[in-house]
């Protein structure tokens, strides 16, 4: 059975998952003002510092309510992807090609009605070949 991120019970967010969002949030700001404060180092360290910042991010926001329907979300949407029967080589290819077909085929047709209507408006203004 497929549950979704609405199918859960609405619980009020106590007051420390309040707390641990807004930990959340300021470690993140933490890791990107990292990135601008470490700005005379090397490129790697304030990609690490970043990544840290939403790694602790992530990790805090995990032992929240919200943070816990969010991730069993995404693990039935995870789920629901390897239900899909993908399409094979061939008809990936084949689709490609009609959906290039009509791309050409709608820019020669839009080409020649812009063409005409240039044309009508020519004449109507006297300036005709």
């Amino acid at each position: 059975m497929c549950r979704s991120l609405f199918a859960f019970p609405k619980k009020k967010p106590f007051m420390t998952d309040k707390i641990k969002l807004v930990l959340a949030v300021l470690l993140l700001a933490a890791g990107i003002a990292g990135f601008y404060l470490l700005s005379e180092h090397a490129l790697v360290l304030r990609v690490l510092a970043v990544l840290a910042g939403v790694g602790m991010a992530i990790f805090v926001s995990r032992f929240t309510v919200p943070g816990q329907q969010f991730f069993a979300f995404g693990k039935d949407a995870w789920v629901e992807t390897k239900k899909v029967v993908w399409p094979t080589r061939k008809e990936t290819f084949q689709t490609t090609g009609v959906v290039f077909l009509l791309v050409v085929v709608i820019a020669i047709f839009l080409w020649i009605v812009d063409a005409s209507l240039m044309w009508a408006v020519k004449l109507l203004m006297g300036q005709g070949d």
